[in-house]
């Protein structure tokens, strides 16, 4: 279960984090001076701060922003501060996810937290990668399109955007890596992940019921974690470089050249 935790962040992850640094990477080269500096700051802020901190703060601050809306909702007549001290303090109808709910919504709810944490910040190194790779796309070409009569946003929805692609990919490969190996970061989140139960099962264990006693076996459980990510590492080159090929053939850069070259 633990395993497909993290297969299921990658696969949600992945394209919610695609989607904010496309956005990201729009609103960086708009022409409306407000917009830009929204998607550049927004790329400069999250970059610029370490991931780990962003992390363990921003799912604390989405988690009270949630509680203090649902708060204003259902609670109206509430005459306290929700701020008392180091404290935040809502309603019991606020709560985040109900105290009597399941154990499983409070998985879910964690869970999709830690998603949106991810995207927003991967979506920030993914929208430096694709606002360079649309600044890579030669201007000759933009302007062959407009002298065809194509309007701005023909342009860059036929001839922008699926030209970026190409240089784009090797720095969004690059993000899927660092995306993987920053998976274990559900396990500082809270969040019951392989990290979490190479911990405990490995740890040293007293006889009871359900468990056989055994020494401190952590080294072998995290060995395997490592052979794991290996491995999705190896996939993840073999299926990146199928799409490299795929995409740089018949374009005028480096890869196709050296596509026409070999046929």
């Amino acid at each position: 279960m633990s395993f497909l935790k993290v297969l299921a962040l990658l696969a949600i992850t992945a394209p919610v984090a695609l989607a904010f640094g496309f956005f990201g990477a729009m609103a960086a080269r708009a022409s409306f001076v407000p917009v830009s500096w929204l998607g550049k700051g927004y790329i400069a802020v999250v970059r610029g701060v370490p991931d780990i901190a962003f992390f363990l703060f921003f799912v604390i601050a989405l988690d009270q922003l949630f509680e203090y809306v649902r708060h204003r909702a259902f609670c109206p007549d509430w005459d306290q501060p929700v701020r008392q001290g180091n404290d935040f303090i809502v309603c019991q109808a606020a709560k985040l996810p109900l105290g009597n709910a399941p154990v499983w919504i409070h998985e879910t709810y964690s869970f999709g937290l830690a998603v949106i944490t991810f995207a927003i910040v991967f979506g920030a190194f993914a929208a430096n990668v694709l606002f360079g790779a649309m600044r890579a796309v030669p201007r000759a070409q933009l302007e062959t399109g407009e002298a065809y009569g194509m309007s701005q946003r023909q342009t860059f929805w036929r001839i922008l955007v699926p030209q970026m692609w190409v240089y784009a990919l090797p720095g969004l490969s690059n993000l899927w890596m660092v995306l993987i190996k920053a998976t274990p970061l559900l396990f500082l989140l809270g969040i019951e992940d392989i990290v979490y139960w190479a911990r405990e099962l490995g740890g040293t264990k007293t006889p009871q019921f359900t468990q056989y006693p055994h020494g401190d076996w952590r080294m072998w459980y995290f060995l395997a974690l490592l052979i794991f990510y290996l491995l999705m590492t190896k996939v993840s080159e073999t299926l990146l470089g199928r799409l490299m090929a795929r995409l740089t053939r018949g374009q005028a850069t480096s890869g196709g050249e050296a596509q026409r070259k070999a046929a």
